[in-house]
């Protein structure tokens, strides 16, 4: 597997539209684009509790010179976009509860509603379809907006997600515990807990990731916590239930990523995607968790763009054999 290193991906130089904020579904959306006003235009969708910016700004510059109008945007109830109201925090009482007894969970908004936020994001940009790149929970997001709104995806990727399917492997006592755990509200508490938090979900030791966890925490916390949100859209997940019925009819080109080592979506959630959309392309990468590391950047962009542009060169109707 060939790797690109950090320096390389730093000096690419590619069109950027700073951030700024657009009216969808309602809301008001933060977003900022990579790449050329005329290039293939490529939503990325962000997980659980995860600003725009964990899709590293040298991750969208690759990605933009292979030809890609690169959009990243905050989920509503993170980073700068609109925060939500209603809910309350959701504890492993109930969580226990979920798992035993079924009991449903009440929520503000589902997935459905986020897919419609990234529908009008494309709206105010006046884009008519795009590539739908989802990671974790925007995975998830993505998938729902694949089914719900097939005319607007030309092709999609779900990376490290699942179809909500309640049969698959469910993470544990101790990942669960650490997910629900209150986040810290002060800078260094913050910082320390994002180093630990990372350093789990990548699974292993990463030395250009952990070199750059401070800086990638500082961010984060400079454009704003909400932890209220994080819960409110963790309740989403678990309140939209499966798709695993519903993504039969998906017929936009898909690509299915994950890592064997995944250590809070299971990879039988990535495996069980690809099974569930007729022609789906499924790469399982080894010593992958729940995260992109620097050093398999290379691996994960190349599919990325590979796919994306096969897509565009197919009716968007055909369905991939894989």
């Amino acid at each position: 597997m060939s790797q690109r290193p950090a320096k390389s991906l730093q000096s690419i130089s590619v069109p950027y539209q700073p951030p700024r904020l657009a009216r969808a579904n309602g809301i008001e959306i933060c977003y900022d684009i990579f790449g050329a006003d005329d290039a293939e235009p490529m939503m990325m969708i962000m997980g659980l509790g995860a600003q725009m910016i964990h899709w590293d700004d040298d991750f969208c510059r690759e990605l933009a010179s292979r030809g890609f109008r690169v959009i990243r945007f905050d989920n509503r109830d993170i980073g700068l976009s609109t925060k939500m109201a209603g809910g309350k925090p959701f504890s492993l009482f109930e969580l226990a509860k979920l798992r035993f007894l079924g009991t449903p969970v009440e929520a503000p908004y589902k997935l459905g509603d986020m897919a419609a936020d990234a529908i009008g994001l494309l709206d105010a940009l006046d884009i008519a379809s795009a590539h739908m790149v989802g990671a974790s929970m925007g995975g998830m997001i993505a998938q729902e907006l694949t089914i719900e709104h097939p005319d607007r995806v030309r092709s999609l990727v779900s990376i490290m997600s699942t179809t909500g399917n309640p049969r698959l492997p469910q993470p544990g006592r101790t990942v669960a515990a650490k997910l629900l755990q209150p986040q810290p509200t002060t800078y260094d508490a913050f910082v320390a807990r994002f180093k630990q938090t990372w350093l789990f979900l990548r699974v292993g030791s990463f030395p250009e990731d952990e070199a750059r966890d401070a800086d990638r925490a500082e961010r984060t916390f400079a454009r704003g916590l909400h932890p209220a949100g994080v819960g409110r859209q963790l309740r989403a997940i678990l309140a939209s239930g499966s798709r695993k019925e519903r993504l039969a009819a998906v017929t936009a080109p898909t690509l299915v990523i994950h890592g064997k080592v995944d250590p809070l979506v299971h990879p039988a959630g990535g495996r069980d995607t690809a099974a569930s959309i007729p022609g789906a392309e499924l790469l399982m990468i080894d010593g992958m968790g729940h995260a992109l590391p620097i050093s398999l950047w290379s691996r994960v962009i190349d599919a990325i763009a590979e796919h994306a542009k096969g897509a565009t060169t197919a009716p968007m109707v055909q369905r991939r054999v894989g």
